[in-house]
């Protein structure tokens, strides 16, 4: 057996550092049972120079591509093969594409913690039939500040969202447009109203860009589209079976309250309320083989009801390891990824 040592990435939120040990053992083990044929077993926590390590087994040394796969775990550092009493570092290769300010330069009040997004992302598209390092199409029905869309982009996928909130997708517009700019980056962005019989029912921002002036011109580009509509109105900008994967961080009810499910029609303490009606929604949107992943707060409401509502709009909900976690006195946070057959 050959063992290995993951040197988990210090994280600025003090929470949910602590929780990032835990939650990189059960993501791990994601990946090992839906990409590594089940390959990482003994998974545990070991402290070895007085830092937490995630370490593991597998049956045969790790080869290029799987130290490709596991560098792409959301709060990995450095990736280590355990050699007696020493380490010897593996030559990291993560998807990420573009500059990790991307994710990290936004602070806001409510914003999600970028790990766990990249969390989130990974373990939704590995439920699905694609390729992590595929040309994916993500979707975030609820998308807020656009900390799901920006993940998306480091991986070189396309980016979807929808938000009730116009101050939200205003700021995103702004800072997508701003940070595309500074990293002199080729691209096009306008924002556009989207009308439907003559009467105005959303404003949307098309986005594309390209790594290189080169590549754009070869068509090599990513897109980012988000509209600002309410998140049960999708079908009214998006085609069916447009999306591979759909991911999304709930409102927080009991916190924030979430407005009649981002409806606004009324305070709902309850995401599940929302949740319960777009899901019908959301399925449409998404292609065959595809995966839902949606995170909230369960003080809301239980995983089971969650899943009774995924399974209502015909969709599998997958098996997964305990990633629920503390946030503070009124969240805890759990996921939940359901596939679309």
């Amino acid at each position: 057996m050959a063992r290995y040592a993951l040197l988990i990435l210090p994280s600025h939120n003090r929470v949910y550092g602590e929780s990032s040990v835990r939650l990189t053992r059960a993501e791990l083990a994601v990946f090992s049972e839906r990409a590594m044929e089940g390959a990482v077993t003994d998974i545990g926590e070991t402290r070895i120079g007085g830092l937490p390590y995630v370490t593991f087994e597998t049956p045969r040394p790790l080869e290029g591509d799987d130290v490709a796969l596991l560098s792409n775990l959301s709060s990995v550092y450095a990736l280590f093969a355990v050699e007696g009493e020493l380490l010897r570092p593996l030559d990291m290769r993560p998807l990420d594409r573009l500059s990790s300010d991307l994710v990290t330069i936004l602070k806001y009040a409510g914003k999600t913690n970028e790990h766990f997004t990249k969390l989130l992302l990974n373990v939704t598209v590995l439920a699905s039939d694609f390729p992590l390092g595929g040309k994916l199409a993500v979707f975030d029905p609820m998308c807020g500040r656009g900390t799901t869309l920006n993940q998306a982009l480091m991986y070189g996928y396309d980016a979807y969202g929808i938000d009730v909130d116009g101050k939200d997708v205003e700021a995103y517009t702004g800072f997508i447009k701003t940070w595309l700019r500074n990293k002199r980056l080729k691209h096009t962005a306008e924002t556009v109203p989207v009308r439907r019989e003559r009467a105005l029912v959303g404003r949307r921002l098309n986005v594309e860009f390209a790594l290189s002036k080169e590549a754009y011109k070869a068509g090599d580009t990513q897109r980012v589209s988000v509209v600002n509509a309410d998140t049960l109105r999708g079908r009214e900008f998006f085609k069916p079976h447009s999306f591979d994967v759909i991911v999304t961080d709930a409102p927080y009810g009991v916190q924030h309250g979430s407005h009649g499910g981002r409806t606004g029609k009324g305070l709902s303490r309850s995401p599940l309320e929302l949740i319960a009606k777009a899901v019908p929604v959301w399925a449409e949107l998404l292609r065959p083989g595809g995966a839902l992943g949606v995170s909230w707060n369960t003080y809301g409401g239980g995983r089971d009801e969650l899943a009774a509502i995924l399974a209502s709009a015909g969709l599998e909900v997958a098996g997964l390891p305990d990633f629920e976690h503390w946030v503070d006195q009124a969240i805890v946070r759990d996921l939940v990824v359901a596939r679309k057959p």
